[in-house]
């Protein structure tokens, strides 16, 4: 069989990724896609990096990426904009295909769309239906041809379900290098102690966890030295770090901000102060110990609380199997409580050895290297791409 081989003026690829994890795996998608020779138009939503990678933005990523019931209402007529636009491109255009990242609240309305325009669809990094709202694997079944999952237990959920699923692993095996790993912890009275602020990827989770993040090491510098290195992230805009920063004063402790090398930086570190989400994965990659943090909407929180059929929430812990990281979560997620969970486990070097003994088994757990080719190959035979005349 030829190689699939785009042609101009006829195949053209929609990608959509609404949140930094997504724009991240989708560049190294498209990577691999021109690496195994598809020379595609691709246009749709994503960030800097897929933006880099060739992608003709109808938005930014950090236009519609937004988490929580009151954040979403808030946001509406801006979401629904750039929805409409997409479609009209499509109607325009009308793509190959469309691979379509993460982003479920989104991207699965989307797909019933595309299906009617007869567009078939790829998912990429499953929704966690396994987790929460599990009744949505039926609309998937109805609207995904192939859907692409990072971890292989959500590979036998979908089949039981009548979707056509395709473990390919998780690339952030290969987004963190192993090089980069942390030396083992060790006391370190004689310099401050190094934590890492990951407040999050979206505006609506920086505006609500990093003042908290911030009060926290103002106290946990009252008792210690401490240096805090803010890790920002590309979708969020400068500006709402630079007013939270002015807002809430660090007192005695440093903040240096990271925007470039952001893994290295989190290596240097004793201790991170994330968000829930995928970040705990490359923390947890790095060996570097955590305590996990989140807030939601009051309301937001709520409905999560009944909806949710698992037993943690950190990416890290429900991977490993267990509560490896503290979770602080909405009333706990407090600085008071932040500061004392992370003073404790500075203090107390064992449980931090304790706790990279267990992120080592993470990598393994994750899966072999080669995800976004794995990947890449499975769009590549998805799609009804034109041939190649060898003849």
């Amino acid at each position: 069989m030829a190689r699939a081989r785009a042609s101009a003026g006829r195949d053209n690829l929609l990608i959509v990724a609404g949140e930094a994890s997504g724009d991240l795996h989708g560049a190294h998608l498209l990577a691999e896609l021109k690496r195994l020779g598809v020379d595609v138009e691709t246009w749709g939503v994503g960030g800097d990096r897929l933006i880099a990678e060739g992608l003709q933005p109808v938005a930014h990523s950090g236009d519609v990426g937004v988490v929580g019931l009151a954040e979403v209402l808030r946001e509406l007529p801006k979401i629904r904009g750039v929805f409409h636009d997409l479609l009209k491109e499509a109607q325009a255009r009308r793509p190959t295909g469309a691979v379509l990242i993460d982003f479920p609240d989104f991207n699965l309305r989307l797909a019933k769309q595309l299906k009617a325009l007869g567009i078939p669809v790829v998912y990429y990094v499953s929704p966690q239906v396994w987790a929460w709202r599990r009744g949505r694997v039926r609309t998937i079944a109805e609207r995904v041809d192939r859907m692409l999952t990072l971890f292989d237990f959500e590979v036998d959920f979908y089949r039981e379900h009548g979707v056509s699923a395709v473990h390919v692993g998780h690339p952030i095996v290969e987004e963190v290098p192993e090089t980069l790993r942390a030396e083992p912890a060790a006391p370190r009275d004689d310099v401050p102690a190094r934590i890492a602020l990951l407040p999050g990827s979206r505006r609506s989770e920086v505006t609500r966890l990093l003042p908290v993040l911030l009060q926290a090491t103002a106290s946990l510098a009252q008792t210690r030295k401490v240096e805090a290195v803010l890790i920002e992230a590309p979708t969020v805009p400068r500006a709402l770090i630079e007013e939270c920063l002015a807002s809430y004063p660090t007192g005695q402790a440093k903040v240096v901000r990271r925007t470039e090398d952001r893994l290295a930086a989190v290596s240097e570190c004793d201790l991170a102060l994330c968000a829930s989400g995928t970040a705990t994965l490359e923390i947890g990659l790095l060996e570097v110990p955590m305590i996990v943090v989140y807030r939601l909407a009051s309301l937001t929180y709520a409905i999560a609380k009944r909806l949710v059929k698992v037993d943690h929430v950190a990416l890290v812990n429900l991977v490993l199997g267990g509560r490896v990281a503290p979770e602080l979560l909405q009333g706990e997620a407090e600085p008071a409580s932040i500061a004392a969970t992370a003073d404790a486990l500075l203090s107390d070097v064992g449980r931090r050895r304790a706790m990279q003994t267990r992120l080592a088994e993470l990598r393994t757990a994750l899966g072999t290297p080669g995800a976004s080719q794995r990947a890449a190959r499975e769009v590549i035979d998805a799609f009804p791409w034109r041939e190649e005349d060898n003849a």
